[in-house]
């Protein structure tokens, strides 16, 4: 008998979580209390449900071959950037592909989540639900929690004096829609996010004044980089993210201050990154132009609110200010949780490599996609939730409870010292903690090794970036040989083309090469590859003797290894 997963969340998370569990031979039953799957991606005009959802001319950060799931590569004719609605109708794509519907509870609110009284034996959990205002209570061997941390949004309005006298209107970057209803309007947008300046540039156009506030500056990036490909394209290697590691963070900082600084100086344009504040990222391809040319105006923090104006740090008033937009960032809870279970579980520090919670003695409830990230969520939880379901399993071991409660508890007080918490937060911390998830066996070849090798591409193994490759699912696949494979930096297609590779050179247990140059791994399964089984992308016609598309993505932050482990069971079920 299959063992049985609650999934709480049906949007990108959930969506993984439910193809992962499916993978391993697990029976998903996934609860979402919206009418729809997709979380924050489904548009809608308002949210009267109760759930957080995204404007209407949202466009995606990262370009589309670093944005999709591992085993379902976008359809050709979409652009490199999307906007929200073409990126749901890629999830609706992936789930229909996958039949992941059915397993979908929908207004199903879920009420509370309890240990059994046995728990300690055998790992299971109460689940009780609630469907138009009927509860259920059922027993679940496990829990993926796959609600994100957009639940609640942030609005400190106690941090600005006076906010209670502003006869303006007032309102959260999540209630907003689209420009219509501030033509002719003086705006304030509070706060430099991704979200504040996408809503600022709209508003530009419309608004008669946009005015931009913020206290710690951004370094602003534009999608399109050197020779006009993708920004994330460019940046995200191997060797850039192995220079990242070793560099002191004051020469690392240095570096990346000149580089951004090229294409504007972000202090003439009051964007500069306040001295001791940890940098932060925009990607905005318009922000600039709009400052250059008064439509934005850039302000310091506000100090104090009248009834109709703001007086900012640096002693200007902004004046006749008609509304204001907090795009101040959301707060995440688990409130279907009892204390002190679910404070602990607020707290990143206390859960394992960001999924498992460390004073649970049965490593049976995971958190998916708790986490932030510069690059692509798909691909960062798809690869949380294959492990998760696989230490579900016995397949995959984390340590005992009583260790990761005792390492946690050490972090937690070295960061409180102010000597250190300052120091703390390093850049490329979440792309080397998702890159250490690990696995069964270890898979990652040695680098030395790939170097050395004669015939390796290990020049474009180390700079070039990620694209959608084939799998040769024909010729010469074992049950332990997996292929990995990598482009030279001057094929820079956007969409996936057939690659021809040969296996014939593969043999188990060892590092091999075909004669392109295709960077193989070792990897145990214990199911054997049957390539007439494996899953088709709808949008191409395959025959099992033709290289089957998918993604080697993200070198920068993760081994090859590590990504195409995601589709494992993909290829062997």
């Amino acid at each position: 008998m299959a063992r049985r997963v609650a999934v709480i969340g049906a949007g990108v998370s959930g969506l993984s979580s439910i193809k992962c569990c499916l993978d391993e031979g697990l029976e998903p039953i996934c609860f979402e209390r919206s009418n729809n799957f997709g979380g924050l991606w489904k548009f809608t005009e308002s949210s009267e449900d109760g759930m957080n959802r995204i404007y209407r001319s949202l466009v995606t950060n990262t370009c589309k071959e670093m944005s999709c799931y591992s085993d379902f590569p976008f359809q050709e004719d979409y652009p490199n950037f999307m906007n929200q609605e073409k990126f749901w109708n890629y999830l609706q794509e992936f789930a229909e592909h996958f039949d992941l519907l059915k397993y979908i509870r929908f207004r199903t609110t879920v009420c509370s989540i309890t240990k059994r009284p046995d728990f300690s034996e055998t790992g299971q959990w109460d689940v009780v639900t609630e469907t138009e205002g009927k509860q259920e209570r059922a027993v679940f061997d496990a829990v993926m929690v796959c609600t994100g941390h957009y639940l609640n949004p942030r609005l400190p309005l106690e941090s600005f004096p006076g906010i209670h006298k502003f006869k303006g209107q007032i309102l959260h970057s999540q209630e907003y829609r689209g420009p219509e209803g501030f033509q002719g309007k003086r705006v304030l947008v509070i706060g430099l996010g991704n979200t504040a300046g996408d809503v600022a540039v709209e508003l530009s156009r419309t608004a008669a004044q946009v005015l931009l506030s913020t206290r710690t500056g951004a370094w602003v990036l534009c999608r399109s980089s050197d020779g006009g490909y993708p920004f994330n394209m460019v940046i995200t290697r191997r060797c850039i993210n192995f220079i990242a590691q070793v560099l002191p963070s004051c020469v690392l900082n240095r570096i990346q201050e000149r580089q951004l600084n090229k294409r504007f100086n972000h202090e003439n344009y009051g964007l500069s990154i306040t001295k001791g504040k940890k940098s932060k990222f925009v990607v905005n391809d318009e922000l600039p132009t709009c400052i250059l040319c008064g439509t934005i105006t850039m302000k310091t923090s506000v100090k104090e609110f009248t009834e109709t104006s703001a007086l900012f740090e640096d002693g200007t008033v902004g004046e006749n200010i008609d509304i204001v937009i907090f795009a101040t960032g959301y707060t995440f809870s688990f409130p279907f949780f009892e204390e002190p279970f679910k404070s602990l579980c607020t707290k990143k520090i206390f859960l394992y490599k960001r999924v498992f919670p460390s004073n649970l003695e049965r490593a049976t409830l995971a958190v998916i996609g708790f986490i932030g990230l510069k690059g692509s969520i798909l691909a960062a939880t798809e690869l949380q939730a294959r492990w998760a379901t696989r230490v579900f399993k016995g397949l995959c071991q984390i340590p005992p409870s009583q260790k990761l409660m005792a390492e946690a508890t050490k972090k937690e007080q070295l960061i409180k010292r102010p000597h250190v918490s300052k120091y703390c937060q390093r850049p490329s911390s979440n792309k080397s903690r998702i890159q250490t998830l690990p696995a069964t066996p270890p898979a990652t070849p040695d680098q030395a090794t790939v170097i050395s090798h004669q015939d390796t591409c290990w020049h474009p193994l180390l700079w070039s970036p990620c694209f959608q490759s084939d799998l040769d699912t024909a010729a010469g696949l074992s049950n332990s040989t997996l292929l990995f494979c990598s482009k030279p930096s001057d094929c820079f297609p956007f969409h996936s083309q057939k690659l021809p590779c040969s296996s014939a050179s593969l043999q188990s247990n060892q590092l091999a090469l075909c004669p392109h140059c295709l960077l193989s791994s070792h990897f145990t399964h214990t199911a054997p590859v049957t390539p007439a089984s494996s899953p088709v992308h709808k949008h191409a016609n395959h025959s099992p003797s033709e290289p089957l598309h998918l993604l080697f993505l993200l070198p920068g932050m993760f081994s090859p290894p590590d990504i195409y482990r995601l589709s494992l069971s993909n290829i062997t079920s």
